[in-house]
């Protein structure tokens, strides 16, 4: 049932993103998430809060901007952690798609789970998303925990799911020198992408410090700190293992 009085919880809003999903997006990022990445550049998400919107409100706020871009974008829905705010994602996206508005959803896919009532929720959702971007940290459960605080099986079973109910996704991965670079693990992750269907690129996001600032200014403690950039020589190596010209 439709409830544009329905509250969410916005951190902040970009309305000419590049990077997050196809052609020019409005970029929205919500507030919280159950991840603790040791290279999060939007740590300042993690907890609750954020400032409220009425889906109503939102998808007004939305709309001004369409003429950014018109036949070649759309809006993406971020974070944090979008999953986390099903309900609110899909009643905004579902007047969006009333406008004929492209739609998409970047997320780590931590929320996950396949219990009815919440598969329910998610299906809704999707019925209204035109593309998930799909970050996969790790493929070792182990090293995917010591990284996030998390395991991974959640995350790679939201992955078969769309696959299997034909939902188109990208798939990204963050490179960190040291850490997400294991050879073994790109491979394994290579496999894994091959196995899904309605994969439509694969992108490796080099690892870069621009959300160091952001952990100081929490007073956080960087995990991080004096772990390099890769080279471009790094990302070329990961992006000829994963096969992304494959996906292009």
């Amino acid at each position: 049932m439709s409830d544009m009085n329905m509250i969410g919880y916005v951190n902040s809003m970009e309305s000419f993103g590049l990077v997050d999903g196809p052609g020019v997006r409005f970029v929205v990022f919500l507030q919280g998430c159950a991840l603790r990445c040791q290279f999060c550049h939007n740590p300042e998400t993690w907890q609750k809060g954020g400032t409220e919107w009425k889906a109503q409100e939102l998808t007004r706020h939305l709309l001004r901007y369409r003429t950014y871009w018109r036949d070649n974008g759309g809006v993406t829905f971020s974070g944090g952690e979008p999953l986390l705010q099903l309900p609110f994602v899909t009643e905004v996206f579902r007047q969006l798609k009333k406008e004929g508005i492209h739609t998409c959803i970047d997320t780590a896919g931590q929320p996950f789970r396949d219990d009815p009532e919440w598969l329910a929720q998610f299906d809704e959702l999707m019925a209204v998303t035109d593309l998930t971007m799909l970050d996969v940290k790790e493929m070792d459960e182990e090293k995917h925990i010591a990284l996030t605080g998390k395991s991974n099986q959640n995350i790679l079973a939201m992955a078969r799911y769309l696959s299997d109910h034909g939902h188109d996704m990208w798939i990204r991965h963050v490179l960190v020198p040291g850490l997400t670079d294991d050879e073994a693990d790109l491979r394994a992750l290579s496999d894994f992408i091959a196995g899904l269907k309605h994969v439509r690129r694969v992108e490796v996001l080099p690892y870069h410090t621009l959300g160091l600032f952001k952990w100081e200014k929490l007073g956080i403690a960087y995990p991080l700190a004096g772990v390099r950039t890769p080279t471009d020589e790094e990302v070329k190596k990961a992006e000829e293992i994963l096969r992304t010209g494959d996906y292009k």
